[in-house]
């Protein structure tokens, strides 16, 4: 009775009465209730209740059911949290045990991996980065929190803010892509939408900043691999969207896989404890990736489970994903002094402050019976997502297509796979909701649509469905050919070092060429695919990532002129895997390449003298630029740009200076554009990126319409962390540009000046 008691009057009454009335003393005079209940609590907990709270357990992701054994390990307190468990009835008699059996009533949280959907699927997070438009990233985690508390979980493994700048790395698909800024904003965004604006709501859910630190820096693009950052890269790009995760109130941080400057995160003492606690101070819980304590193991750095432990506990982390290195060892690493129980308490405080704030201890249970699964407001906001996810790469006059077509060829492995439009990360996902783009185009076109799949599937090496493929082709006035990867081709553990279409896709793409009909390239992928094979045999190439449950809507709307594409690169896209990792905020070198200096490989006279070429750093073969760059999308419309003006040309550290352009729609089409605005520091104590994105607005503009675009910048723009661990604004000349990618754009400049 008397834990039923805390649990129901904590937060209505005063915490000093309530612990009064319930028979415990306040320890001393505090002005954070919360504190002092924890505090309290903490008090009365045994240490084996404590190593308790530093534990998740769980099953894998396709399991479903808890043991007997996880149930008296709930009774004995030995349990903070679940991972998992997916039957609403386990979750709630789980968290009965906790609550009414345990000696100290400490409710559980349920977590699970709900990364971009738990129901309602919505594109996958570089998709969801491609829209730069950071209130739907949020209307999405909001759908995302409300569908899935209402079977109990509260805890998401989301975001993944790992800068990405390998698109060979499998979980570039779960990232916001190469940029800190737009990372940052979409971080923040997806923050506030599972969190809401009061985390004690029933349908938030706690989020989580992963992976903290380096993850999408391995080596090679392979997962889980080595990362070596030098610390000003570290400040100034890695940590950036991790501190705006924090600024936003995220209630908890994922340490990596990886280890960073030879010490593997999750016993990283300067990043869990220095970077994260004492400089940014931040108070929820740190937890271990899947079994990343006692992978140190295998890195070479921890010798056992027991010095795994003592590494992890020192350097912060507070509760051990799956692994048992804290359940082992903790009790005897504290007796030897190795640990205090302070450091403990310290884990344990962490733990509790985050099931207070979620209103755990007053409302641990949740209603089974809610009908929020499909909403059609969540599906709404489903094909709105996909539609502004998805990125035009080329258009030779052939989109939208005429509404006088009569015959349209639907080819492709992925034109009618339900599973395949989800993405990487989907447990909960259910294929019967998917609605694809053949269903779709076959509700928008009827009879003047003819399907010929051509391809089993993505890395099908069999071309016995070429022939009926062609043949529909043939007859046709417009061949569409959705291709790209499997859902399973991308995410974690699933690196590629040939990121082309998988399979006979391009031989088929080569085959269909020939037909002479006009070819519409819709791909659905988890990565920027190489495309420089095919680039030249087809007309138009829409990229729509994996775009989740209402794939097939968007894409119809999109190719029949609905609406017209919104969507800008997250990455800069390769020609060929060769120019990996190639990225638009890159340092300029002493030899930068350029346009005159450029001889391509096919150019080179024969015998040519050693030093009678460019000397400038790029390849022979592919050049310095991407195919397509950071920033780049086109419309059904044009737009363009004039008028730049800069409010000062020379400014002082206090000073706000507004950098201006017109913006005009000079198309026929109402349309959507992505203003962007770059910064580059010409000289600097450290060398300074060619550009860095620091702002965007997003304008949806009518035909012959134009708007005035103000771009506000301050001193906190212009800083970065240098050589001595300092974050300055040094005084000189700063360029700026207004840009509809980050190669383009109208150019100016302005002075910082010393105080």
């Amino acid at each position: 009775m008397k834990k039923q008691l805390v649990s129901k009057l904590l937060f209505i009454l005063p915490v000093s009465i309530m612990l009064t009335m319930v028979g415990w003393q306040t320890p001393s005079e505090t002005n954070d209730p919360v504190e002092e209940y924890i505090s309290v609590l903490l008090s009365k907990m045994t240490l084996q209740e404590k190593l308790g709270q530093l534990n998740q357990r769980g099953t894998s992701s396709r399991e479903n059911g808890i043991s007997e054994e996880l149930k008296q390990m709930v009774r004995d307190g030995r349990v903070g949290s679940f991972l998992n468990v997916q039957s609403k009835e386990s979750i709630l008699e789980l968290q009965r045990i906790a609550v009414e059996e345990s000696l100290n009533g400490i409710p559980l949280i349920f977590a699970r991996d709900v990364i971009h959907g738990f129901k309602t699927i919505f594109p996958i997070p570089l998709g969801q980065a491609a829209s730069w438009n950071p209130d739907l990233v949020e209307q999405g985690a909001r759908v995302s929190a409300i569908e899935a508390s209402s079977t109990g979980i509260r805890w998401t493994f989301a975001p993944m803010i790992d800068i990405a700048r390998d698109p060979r790395w499998g979980r570039i698909a779960e990232s916001s892509g190469e940029d800190p800024y737009l990372t940052s904003m979409m971080g923040a965004a997806a923050v506030r939408g599972f969190q809401s604006d009061d985390l004690s709501n029933p349908n938030s859910m706690a989020a989580c900043a992963k992976h903290f630190i380096g993850y999408g820096a391995a080596e090679g693009g392979r997962d889980y691999n080595t990362a070596v950052i030098s610390e000003p890269l570290l400040h100034n790009v890695y940590l950036k969207p991790f501190k705006a995760a924090a600024d936003a109130g995220v209630a908890s941080f994922m340490s990596s896989f990886n280890e960073i400057n030879g010490v593997p995160a999750s016993g990283n003492e300067y990043v869990l404890r220095q970077i994260l606690r004492d400089d940014w101070k931040f108070d929820g819980i740190v937890v271990s990736d899947w079994n990343s304590v006692t992978e140190m193991i295998a890195h070479g750095y921890s010798a056992n489970e027991k010095e795994a432990a003592y590494s992890a506990a020192r350097a912060g982390l507070d509760m051990e994903m799956t692994s048992h290195a804290y359940e082992n060892n903790m009790k005897q690493l504290i007796n030897e002094g190795r640990l205090s129980m302070e450091q403990l308490d310290e884990k344990v405080k962490n733990i509790l402050r985050i099931k207070l704030r979620m209103g755990l201890f007053e409302s641990p249970y949740f209603d089974p019976n809610q009908d929020v699964l499909y909403a059609e407001e969540h599906l709404e906001a489903a094909k709105e997502m996909a539609i502004q996810s998805m990125v035009l790469l080329k258009n030779e006059s052939v989109l939208p297509l005429s509404s006088e077509t009569k015959n349209i060829a639907v080819i492709g492995p992925l034109a009618n796979a339900p599973r395949e439009q989800l993405g990487t990360w989907i447990f909960d996902g259910d294929e019967k909701h998917s609605v694809t783009p053949l269903t779709s185009l076959k509700g928008k076109y009827g009879e003047a649509v003819k399907y010929a799949s051509g391809l089993a599937y993505s890395r099908d090496q069999s071309t016995s469905g070429f022939k009926s493929a062609i043949k529909v082709a043939k007859s046709s006035e417009v061949i569409l050919f959705f291709g790209g990867e499997e859902a399973i081709l991308s995410g974690e553990a699933h690196s590629r070092a040939d990121i082309s279409l998988p399979g006979r896709q391009e031989d088929l793409i080569h085959e269909l060429a020939k037909t002479g009909k006009p070819i519409v390239l819709v791909v659905m992928a988890g990565r920027p695919i190489t495309l420089g094979n095919i680039i030249e045999e087809v007309d138009a190439v829409l990229f729509a990532w994996h775009p989740g449950t209402m794939a097939g809507p968007a894409v119809t709307d999109l190719l029949s002129g609905e609406a017209s594409p919104s969507g800008r690169l997250p990455v800069s896209w390769p020609k060929s895997v060769g120019q990996i990792p190639i990225y638009y905020n890159h340092k300029s070198t002493g030899r930068p390449a350029n346009e005159e200096s450029f001889v391509h490989i096919d150019d080179i006279p024969l015998h040519a003298w050693q030093s009678s070429l460019g000397n400038t750093s790029h390849y022979l073969d592919e050049g310095f630029e991407p195919m397509y760059p950071f920033g780049y999308g086109l419309t059904y419309s044009q737009f363009e740009y004039s008028d730049l003006t800069i409010s000062d040309d020379r400014i002082k550290p206090t000073d706000t200076l507004v950098v201006s352009a017109t913006v005009r729609n000079t198309g026929d089409v109402k349309a959507a554009e992505i203003v962007q605005l770059y910064l580059q520091d010409r000289f600097g104590s450290l060398t300074r990126p060619v550009k860095e994105l620091k702002r965007f607005e997003r304008l949806i503009l009518n035909p012959g319409q134009q708007a005035r675009v103000d771009f506000r910048i301050t001193q906190k723009d212009l800083i970065f962390y240098n050589a001595s661990g300092d974050w300055v604004a040094e005084s000189g000349v700063f360029k700026v540009w207004i840009a509809e990618n980050a190669k383009s754009g109208l150019e100016g400049e302005f002075e910082l000046l010393n105080e």
